[in-house]
This record gives structure tokens, C-alpha cells and sequence, in this order.
């Protein structure tokens, strides 16, 4: 028995849709995480940020971040020895945002340690933004646990 072609090109028909939902449902029960809930909103801001990068640009050194077993070591530049700062430190993880960890800071000195409750291995984004002497800074680095 032979098969015409218009069933052969309806077959294709179907086995196109079928394949088209297969992928509609599959994309739509993916997890879509952005790096933040108000995005725009944040992003309107960003000017704020480009200048407190400016700012920390014009130290004497970039603040040095310091990974060990369920800590974060920072040590702030020299002119920061002895001075009262606060800030917030997030450190942001790409592939899941359940495992970010966000705290903020009031420190007089230049060094802190950040005891990480929960610290997976694998890459971070260290977002560093702190206000000291009436001046605001910030830094962003990459560090690997």
C-alpha cells in the first residue's frame, strides 16, 4: 500500500505543530530570574552609580576581596584606616538568585569580614557600595568560591 503525498504533507503539518508546542510548553516552564525586581526603575538611577565608580576609580587602590570557607574578607584602601564607613555589600550569584546574600555594613576601619551563611561553589559578583567622609563609592568584582 503507498501512502499519497497529501497525507505525507499533512503528517509533516502535524508533526510541525506538535514539535511547536513541545517547545511553547517546555520555554514556558523554564524559571525567568532577572538580576533585579525593578529593573527600570534602577536602571533610571544608574548615573548615581557610574559617579560613585568615578569616585572609588580616584583611590589610591581598588578594595580587595578576600574568598574563604564561609567568609568574605574585604580590606578597603589606605586612605579608610581608622575612618568610620557603612554600606551594603551584595554578593550576587548569576545562575541562582536564591543563593545572593545582601548586608549592610558600619564599620570604622578598613578592613571587615562577611560571615556567608550559605555559600555555594562557583562564581559571585561582589557589589561593594559604601559612603564615608560624606562621599559615596562603589565597586564590582568577580569573585570564585
Amino acid at each position: 500500500m503507498q501512502i499519497s503525498w497529501g497525507y505525507k504533507i499533512a503528517a509533516i503539518y502535524i508533526l510541525f505543530v506538535i514539535g511547536i508546542l513541545a517547545l511553547v510548553f517546555k520555554a514556558s516552564s523554564q524559571d525567568v530570574e532577572l538580576v533585579t525586581a525593578n529593573y527600570y526603575e534602577q536602571e533610571l538611577k544608574y548615573q548615581e552609580v557610574i559617579d560613585q565608580k568615578a569616585a572609588a576609580a580616584n583611590l589610591s587602590a581598588p578594595p580587595r576581596y578576600t574568598p574563604t570557607t564561609g567568609t568574605l574578607q574585604l580590606q578597603l584602601p589606605k586612605e579608610f584606616a581608622g575612618t568610620a564607613w557603612k554600606g551594603h555589600i551584595y554578593l550576587y550569584r548569576p545562575s541562582d538568585a536564591a543563593l545572593d546574600v545582601r548586608k549592610d555594613i558600619s564599620v570604622t576601619g578598613r578592613d571587615y569580614t562577611l560571615v556567608l551563611p550559605r555559600v555555594a561553589p562557583g562564581i559571585y559578583t561582589v557589589k561593594l557600595a559604601w559612603e564615608a567622609g560624606g562621599k559615596k563609592y562603589f565597586d564590582e568584582q568577580t569573585v570564585r568560591y
